[in-house]
């Protein structure tokens, strides 16, 4: 009787490995669909004036997906520590797409008027270490400012 009982459960065993299967398959597409959803298109005039498309994800920074495709370096800044924050880290926002993100928080505003020493603080300029992307900023335009002479080694 033990024996049948182990039979039984032995045929059962392809049917579950199958249901298994169609589950992780069914989880993985899904979570593939869930990454596309997240993807951020903008762009990004760099310091030539060329407009270039920029690909980042929802939750991620612009600081990141700038760094990703080459319009930040790096190794400049901590990717997301306002503490260890330098205007390397400073873009400017179109204005219809500025009156969207939220208000500077008070560190930023203290970094960027640190940072622009004597020059009057552009009213469009935000930190992208402090910008999180959201799916409402889909096709948002930055412009990424020349480096400043102190900032250059």
């Amino acid at each position: 009787m033990a024996m049948a009982s182990l039979r039984s459960q032995i045929h059962r065993l392809p049917s579950l490995s199958k249901s298994l299967i169609s589950r992780s398959s069914a989880t993985s597409s899904s979570s593939s669909k869930k990454v596309s959803d997240r993807i951020v298109k903008l762009f990004a005039i760099d310091v030539d004036g060329r407009k270039r498309e920029i690909i980042g994800l929802t939750g991620h920074t612009l600081l990141k997906a700038l760094a990703n495709h080459g319009l930040i370096d790096p190794d400049s800044h901590r990717l997301e520590d306002i503490e260890a924050c330098s205007s390397e880290c400073e873009v400017n926002i179109a204005q219809e797409w500025f009156d969207k993100l939220p208000p500077r928080t008070y560190d930023e505003e203290y970094l960027l008027k640190k940072y622009a020493r004597a020059r009057v603080l552009n009213k469009h300029s935000r930190l992208g270490c402090q910008i999180v992307l959201t799916n409402e900023l889909q096709g948002m335009v930055v412009a990424i400012p020349e480096a400043k002479p102190w900032d250059i080694p």
